[in-house]
């Protein structure tokens, strides 16, 4: 089942595009990384695939429904959402909580799996001794990873990351990977994560969205699967 895809996708801030010509599919249960060296508009094509920009040319759709046929929920971390300020009055447990609460049930009792679902996010962004702490009090580094943290306990059927692991060490990283990977190949989500990470993700990666300058200008698209390290497949 396709969750996403792009047409032909011509974009750009200036007279000039910066992705042209790009076209790519996103299925069900894919694990999607989008590579290119900086100023590759990286973060542009996420921001086009969610609806937060429009193309110039081309189309853009996403799936309203999951491979159920549910309504599909998507959960985005942007790359810098460190905004809270010191007087924020949250605790990083009651923000990181919110993630369990489903549009219009606010006020639901979180029940024990709810629980562990917030306690093993927290962990896995290594946040978890940092539960009873003041979400304003925290650094940027941290404040990103409780907003990673959220998104992963609301357990969304997509999942869109732009940079997750930055201010993570080496051990955190590969621990982070791994996590998504359980995610798609044992709950069946999809994940799509912007790195610069490449060669320490690519082994998990089902799909890589490579951007590379164009002959004319633009950012263009090189689809490569790349499922034999995930799957523990030869090509």
């Amino acid at each position: 089942m396709i969750l996403a895809s792009a047409r032909n996708i011509v974009f750009g801030y200036t007279h000039l595009p910066s992705l042209n010509g790009v076209s790519f599919d996103i299925e069900n249960g894919e694990f999607v990384g989008i590579t290119g060296q900086n100023g590759a508009s990286k973060t542009t094509l996420i921001k086009l695939l969610l609806g937060l920009l429009k193309p110039w040319e081309g189309t853009v759709s996403v799936s309203r429904t999951n491979i159920n046929g549910e309504n599909l929920t998507i959960g985005y971390v942007p790359q810098q959402i460190a905004s809270f300020n010191s007087g924020f009055p949250s605790t990083v447990l009651e923000l990181v909580r919110s993630g369990r609460f489903k549009k219009g049930k606010w006020f639901k009792r979180l029940n024990p799996q709810d629980a562990q679902l917030v306690e093993n996010a927290l962990k896995m962004v290594d946040m978890w001794e940092f539960r009873h702490h003041k979400i304003g009090s925290l650094s940027g580094g941290q404040k990103q990873k409780i907003c990673i943290a959220r998104t992963l306990a609301s357990e969304p059927d997509l999942l869109v990351l732009d940079e997750p692991t930055t201010g993570m060490d080496a051990s955190s990283r590969k621990a982070f990977y791994e996590f998504l990977s359980h995610q798609v190949k044992e709950h069946g989500r999809t994940v799509i994560i912007v790195t610069h990470n490449q060669d320490e993700v690519d082994s998990y990666l089902t799909k890589t969205l490579q951007l590379e300058r164009g002959e004319h200008g633009g950012w263009k698209c090189l689809v490569l699967n790349s499922c034999n390290g995930l799957y523990g497949l030869e090509e």
